[in-house]
């Protein structure tokens, strides 16, 4: 008995598997052909799952193969049945938008105490000032701080009636609507929830609110990388993130980390930039000296080895701590260096989000299980 394995392939170009359309050589059924001596052997793969296939297969090759090669052959066939693609899907569907809000950004840092809240309030403030309606969602749910810096510490959202539902009304100042997790909290107890638990109350902080329309929500994060964050891009259409770093390396190490969570291709929120506050200190007594205390660049270059922008700078200025203990952040002074150095990290931010509004397609909210965007700024 005399064959090769290419009178074994043109044979089975004649038999189509069950409920294929095709023979088993158009469809790749075939997944290996061995012959020794009077034996084939086989490999092949369906997709039809059901034994009765299976079988009505395997006879069907057999006869074919003897009745055209020889009577004699021995033809041993492995079916296996071929396992749908699961393609991992990233970013696959919308989650709740909020109709009545243009654009949501997410401030965050990889490590707490580089004043993340700090800038998160002065550029609300430079916003608002510039002609656009924002809001500031504190969702640093273990030490809330937005509400004292905008000095509404004593404050408590009203309930109003909204299309027959109760909502929250965020208490408003400086031009600036704000909800915060420390209206609800005593002062002078811990917050010790878990993930479920912190996501529930950001939710409704979120959904439950009567934000009215804004051209801005900007959302002060809690430091680092974890729940919160998932919760915040699972439950929002986040137009893009901003980075707060001091230029220390530990905390650019952080940073770093903070940048890489944006970017993973599970979440993709588009990162605006970098912004590196306590940059250098000036001494009163000697305005043209400049001190890099905790290093000198260290947030700029980070951000040109990212490829990310570099939106500017805030010095270390006792005034800006001053400013936000009594609730009055320094971006409401006019004609100051440091109004003017938020000013013009604003000004990037805003020139940032148009240049992502028009050239990227909307992100997406992200799922837990694979794990929107907005319409452009007003210009």
């Amino acid at each position: 008995m005399s064959f090769k394995k290419q009178d074994i392939y043109k044979v089975l170009e004649t038999i189509t598997a069950p409920g294929e359309g095709k023979s088993l050589i158009e469809n790749k059924n075939v997944t290996n052909v061995v012959t020794f001596g009077n034996e084939v052997l086989l490999d092949i793969v369906i997709s039809n799952p059901t034994l009765q296939a299976k079988k009505k297969l395997e006879s069907e090759i057999t006869r074919v193969l003897k009745s055209n090669i020889d009577s004699q052959i021995e033809v041993k066939i492995n079916v296996k049945v071929q396992q749908p693609e699961i393609k991992e899907k990233t970013n696959q569907i919308r989650g709740k938008e909020i109709p009545t809000i243009k654009n949501i950004i997410a401030i965050a840092s990889g490590k707490g105490g580089v004043g993340k809240s700090t800038i998160t309030a002065n550029t609300a403030i430079s916003l608002a000032k510039m002609g656009f309606s924002v809001g500031v969602l504190d969702a640093d749910i273990y030490g809330p701080s937005q509400h004292i810096m905008f000095d509404v510490e004593k404050a408590k959202p009203l309930s109003v009636n909204v299309e027959g539902r109760s909502k929250m009304k965020p208490i408003e100042n400086y031009g600036v609507k704000l909800l915060s997790l420390g209206f609800f909290t005593n002062p002078n107890q811990a917050v010790i929830w878990r993930g479920p638990m912190a996501s529930k109350a950001l939710n409704q902080l979120i959904f439950d609110a009567d934000w009215g329309e804004l051209d801005f929500l900007l959302i002060d994060l809690p430091p680092g990388t974890g729940d919160v964050h998932l919760s915040i891009v699972q439950a929002l259409p986040i137009s893009g993130a901003v980075i707060v770093s001091t230029p220390q390396n530990i905390a650019l190490a952080d940073a770093k980390k903070g940048v890489a969570m944006f970017q993973q291709e599970s979440i993709n929120v588009p990162v605006l930039g970098i912004i590196e506050n306590m940059a250098y200190f000036t001494p009163e007594e000697l305005p043209n000296n400049k001190y890099y205390i905790f290093g000198q660049n260290g947030a700029k270059n980070l951000a040109e080895d990212l490829k990310t922008k570099f939106l500017g700078e805030v010095p270390l200025v006792q005034s800006i701590r001053e400013a936000g203990d009594v609730g009055r952040p320094v971006a409401l002074q006019e004609k100051t260096i440091l109004e003017k150095s938020f000013h013009d990290i604003t000004k990037e931010m805003v020139s940032e989000l148009l240049k992502r509004n028009q050239n990227l397609p909307p992100t997406e909210v992200v799922r837990i299980t694979t794990m929107s965007g907005c319409s452009a700024v007003k210009k």
